[in-house]
């Protein structure tokens, strides 16, 4: 079980890497807007990481990773940024090349929009002492209403291939938590989080996958949309 959590990174990766020269799928095109992308994604969420595990709010168990560190982070974090979104994109961009019309329709995404933020508000407003709880719902908040307001559309392709890309995400995360496996590759301090689990999973975990993965699709889709108008 020793490094665990390099090879979790690893097996999200490699099949969605290799798959990416496919004559049909050819992500690898995609390349330079996708990884612009992640360098702005982690821009925000590898500061937010490195204070939340100084501070103890959440952290990693030495017995799974390499003991190699940057800024207090373990290098498999620093890896979980670039590979598990590569292969959620890659997922997403794959779904539509097969499916072309997979979309919700604009009516539904306008009800999942409010229903969402109204959610996270509501539960921030009650919640707003608790840090992971806060940092996130407040991001997904500003992102989302973001995204709804300057392209409508994109959360309309987004939401239902996230909802696919949770299966996959869910079950690393729940390895990461310590589903299956004797103990926790990432442990969580509960006094900062509403201590409600997804099995092993905190539940602030799938909205942190929601802005962690719509930022770099976000930014993606606008780079390309520039490079396809050149």
């Amino acid at each position: 079980m020793n490094n665990l959590y390099l090879w979790l990174n690893f097996g999200s990766f490699i099949i969605p890497f290799l798959f990416s020269f496919h004559p049909k799928l050819q992500f690898y095109k995609k390349w330079r807007s996708f990884f612009i992308g992640v360098f702005i994604m982690m821009l925000v969420f590898i500061p937010w990481d490195v204070v939340f595990t100084s501070n103890g709010f959440w952290g990693f168990n030495d017995t799974y990773i390499t003991g190699v560190k940057l800024f207090h982070l373990p290098v498999e974090e620093w890896l979980f940024f670039i590979c598990i979104p590569y292969a959620c994109v890659f997922t997403h961009y794959s779904l539509y090349h097969f499916f072309p019309k997979l979309a919700f329709s604009e009516k539904l995404t306008n009800i999942i929009y409010v229903s969402l933020l109204c959610v996270l508000i509501i539960t921030l407003w009650y919640h707003f002492d608790k840090w992971y709880t806060l940092i996130n719902f407040f991001y997904a908040i500003v992102l989302l209403g973001i995204v709804y307001n300057y392209n409508k559309s994109l959360l309309r392709k987004f939401l239902p291939t996230f909802l696919v890309i949770l299966i996959p995400f869910f079950i690393v995360n729940g390895v990461l938590t310590g589903s299956w496996i004797d103990n926790q590759v990432v442990w969580y301090n509960d006094a900062e989080n509403l201590g409600i689990r997804m099995g092993t999973i905190p539940i602030e975990d799938s909205v942190y996958a929601l802005g962690m993965l719509l930022t770099v699709y976000f930014v993606t889709e606008i780079l390309e949309n520039k490079r396809k108008r050149l």
